[in-house]
């Protein structure tokens, strides 16, 4: 019956994508006013020669954003700052929107999003979710004129919380000037200070004084003509996107590494409404799915979690696997993805495996179908308990200490070159498509619950050749040698870029903490 019900789901979702529901469109709003016919040019022919002394002014959307609509991240603040309950409200004034004037529309929007909202959970969302929708919409021509200018001073009518994060540290900014929420104590009233929203023209005037700005860039909205209409030079961003305004990895201002939340979609609101009607289908497949684990054996639950909508792909050598089943005692070094990166391996061989752990939640440990051991982080204790589970049968590391999922390999911890020379590196991948199966600052306990919770959830598992004998510790390398070299190699198989960045690092940075969960007293 499950299995229907995800492929009516599916179904209605390819018919939604095919008649294009002119309804959600309408209400996919444009950050400014309809577009008028523009006297000025557009930005490519703006000389970026010699800019870097002077001063460009711009808003973030409908200029410096692909997106003409600024609903997906009112959506975000509302489900990874707020609840599911605030952003199923913020969907469901979707009709009322559409009869709603322009700053009407926004005032409802940010009323409905920002009432009752902590400021420390806004300021977490601004810091750690919106920045990688922001970097994967940036319009790559708006933001080559941007970076040929020394001072970048922004106005725009959204909340200042919203931009000011993103702008000043990933562009930065000199300066941004945006619509202030009024905050009761450490709480948003969802209202805006003194009840209306900054008119860019007089806040441009109050800013710069008599002095002029030198270059002003603007969508083709009548009323930012006269917000850019003061500035020594004017141009203007076309509506059109094209596939070469698209920014590509590479060229983004800041390594896109770490970020958080659990929506891995850019949420329209047609791709939001997919969303919560999949959800009532995708709770108990979630349940099905670990269930399967924890009931059946490892040799048998692979082909049923195949059938339930997981896609495992394992490539291997043929003779490497034969000689992995004859062997015991193997270190199987992985890169970390999810939580569930030991147990698709260990289903994968069709072989029971022990794996070791830092932090894990106690839900996480009872769900587990396989074994773990939890790591203390004395190195010469947790030695001598990764040597004596390897005296037992095989053993999985994940030496990274923590999930990453960009296409990155954080620092690897060389404790494991130090225990055995019987190495096999093996490349995980895992991707999704609504949910991600990590956190570093919500719950931990329900990863494995939002993994599963995805419609078709893939895991590619490679495993690679077991480590030479003379790149190995017996061999005469030092034990952060061979990490470097393993390290190295699942970079190449992955085509990841390995870094020196740590666990400490990515918990600093996301939620403030060195990622240890304390012990009950």
């Amino acid at each position: 019956m499950l299995f229907l019900l995800l492929h009516l789901v599916l179904r209605l979702k390819e018919w939604l994508l095919k008649t294009k529901i002119y309804f959600f469109n309408l209400v996919d709003l444009s950050s400014n006013p309809l577009p008028q016919p523009s006297t000025f040019p557009t930005i490519l022919n703006c000389n970026l020669e010699g800019r870097k002394s002077q001063t460009l002014v711009c808003d973030i959307y409908d200029i410096l954003l692909r997106t003409h609509s600024f609903f997906p991240y009112f959506m975000l603040v509302s489900f990874e700052g707020g609840s599911i309950f605030r952003a199923f409200l913020l969907l469901s004034s979707c009709p009322i929107l559409m009869f709603l004037s322009y700053e009407q529309k926004l005032k409802l929007m940010i009323f409905i999003t920002f009432c009752g909202l902590k400021k420390k959970d806004m300021e977490m969302t601004s810091r750690v979710v919106l920045p990688k929708y922001y970097m994967e919409n940036l319009n790559l021509k708006a933001y080559e004129v941007l970076v040929s200018f020394g001072c970048r001073v922004f106005f725009t009518n959204v909340p200042r919380v919203m931009v000011e994060g993103f702008l000043k540290e990933y562009l930065n900014g000199d300066d941004v000037i945006g619509s202030e929420l009024h905050t009761i104590g450490c709480y948003f009233t969802g209202f805006i200070s003194r009840n209306c929203f900054i008119d860019k023209q007089s806040a441009l005037l109050d800013y710069f004084g008599d002095r002029k700005p030198h270059v002003g860039i603007s969508s083709t909205c009548v009323n930012d003509h006269h917000f850019i209409s003061f500035c020594k030079e004017a141009y203007v961003v076309s509506n059109e996107i094209c596939p070469s305004s698209i920014m590509p990895r590479e060229k983004y201002p800041k390594p896109l590494i770490f970020h958080d939340g659990r929506l891995a979609f850019f949420p329209t609101p047609l791709s939001t409404l997919y969303m919560f009607m999949w959800l009532p289908i995708g709770v108990p497949i979630s349940i099905y799915r670990i269930l399967l684990g924890l009931i059946l054996h490892y040799k048998w639950s692979l082909t049923l979690v195949t059938f339930s909508g997981i896609t495992i792909s394992l490539k291997t050598i043929s003779n490497t696997k034969k000689k992995l089943e004859q062997k015991k005692g193997v270190l199987y070094v992985c890169t970390h993805r999810t939580l569930v990166d030991p147990i698709f391996l260990s289903m994968s061989l069709k072989k029971p495996l022990t794996t070791v752990t830092y932090s894990l939640s106690k839900v996480s440990e009872i769900l587990s179908p396989i074994r773990t051991m939890r790591l203390t982080r004395d190195k010469e204790q947790d030695r001598k308990t990764m040597q004596s589970l390897l005296s037992e049968g095989d053993l999985v590391v994940c030496p990274e200490g923590t999930t990453c999922r960009e296409p990155y390999l954080l620092r690897f911890s060389s404790l494991f070159a130090e225990l055995t020379d019987e190495i096999v590196p093996v490349a995980l991948q895992a991707k999704v498509c609504l949910f991600y199966g990590t956190t570093a600052s919500g719950l931990k306990s329900l990863d494995s619950v939002f993994f599963f919770m995805n419609p078709w959830p893939c895991y590619e598992v490679e495993i690679l050749e077991k480590v030479p004998k003379e790149f190995t510790c017996g061999g005469g390398k030092c034990p952060y040698e061979v990490a470097n070299y393993v390290q190295r190699e699942l970079g190449n198989a992955l085509g990841f870029e390995s870094t020196n960045i740590t666990r400490r690092d990515k918990y600093m940075m996301l939620a403030g903490n060195e990622g240890v969960v304390q012990k009950e007293k």
